[in-house]
């Protein structure tokens, strides 16, 4: 089920209030001792994230289906992106739905129902070190989201505590944003420059009406490992002609097949929908690119 993104925060009675968190979706699934991570594009993520594997393998029920986010949080509790792909953190998965539990399918329950039995299932925070429920906010929408910007967390989730889970976006769950951030395809990069080595900045692009649109170039965020790791990427994928519908006049820029999506975060959007002050976070595997729609 996904979250549909509106502009402002959002509140109405009978409604629900989430942190929002920067990391991966995963679904879990437990058969007996038997555990099974995915991630959105349905990839095996079981030993990547083998700590969150063995704590889910641990809970008492005999069968789960759970649906969440595995995050790595900095020491003020924030989720943060580059923590996953950086390591170094223990990984926790923060549960936010139930979908199955010991052979009964939830998913036509009202959320309160789903959510009750998520707790049953998981025990109280804290319980098992790697698992832990998402965090409820206050029951105002707009209070919410005022928790959320004074913690700096990346947003609030808004859900409709009587509906049900829906395998598609839907507008029973809503998401607001406190940070900008995006995921965008690359679609090539510019020659480095001055002391940089690989690659100049990326240049990014998003799909609106089928068509891959270009709308700026990161440049900062990247370590000395990530653009040596990124330029090992770029090579199956060169191609002679740009993949953009309206590629920018760089002069000298390198044209990518659009197969790598970039976590990017950014200050606003300009007026001709172009990134303001965009940071490279991370690369993400777990979204098709073809799923990177304008907003």
């Amino acid at each position: 089920m996904l979250a549909t993104l509106v502009a402002a925060p959002y509140h109405k009675p009978g409604w629900v209030y989430e942190e929002k968190y920067d990391g991966y979706r995963i679904l879990a699934y437990k058969e007996g001792p038997r555990v099974t991570l995915l991630s959105r594009n349905a990839k095996d993520k079981t030993a990547a994230f083998a700590d969150v594997a063995r704590a889910v393998a641990g809970l008492r029920r005999r069968s789960l289906a759970l649906d969440g986010e595995v995050v790595g949080f900095d020491p003020h509790l924030v989720s943060r992106f580059q923590l996953l792909q950086q390591g170094g953190v223990p990984l926790v998965y923060v549960v936010f739905d139930c979908l199955w539990v010991d052979g009964q399918d939830l998913r036509n329950e009202p959320l309160h129902v789903r959510r009750r039995r998520l707790e049953e299932a998981i025990g109280s925070p804290g319980k098992t070190a790697h698992v832990f429920p998402s965090r409820r906010l206050a029951g105002d929408g707009f209070a919410a989201y005022e928790e959320a910007k004074a913690k700096g967390w990346e947003g609030i989730i808004a859900k409709d505590d009587s509906g049900p889970y829906v395998e598609s976006r839907s507008t029973k769950w809503l998401k607001v944003k406190v940070h900008q951030e995006e995921e965008l395809v690359i679609g090539g990069y510019t020659p480095p420059g001055g002391s940089r080595t690989h690659f100049g900045a990326l240049l990014l692009g998003g799909y609106a009406g089928g068509a891959l649109r270009y709308v700026g170039k990161v440049g900062t965020g990247f370590s000395q490992r990530t653009l040596a790791t990124l330029h090992r990427k770029f090579r199956p994928l060169l191609q002679r002609t740009p993949p953009f519908a309206d590629p920018p006049r760089e002069k000298g820029a390198i044209w990518l097949a659009p197969r790598l999506v970039a976590q990017v975060a950014f200050q606003e959007w300009t007026s001709d929908r172009k990134l303001r002050q965009p940071v490279f976070l991370g690369l993400r595997d777990d979204k098709r690119p073809g799923d990177c729609v304008l907003p």
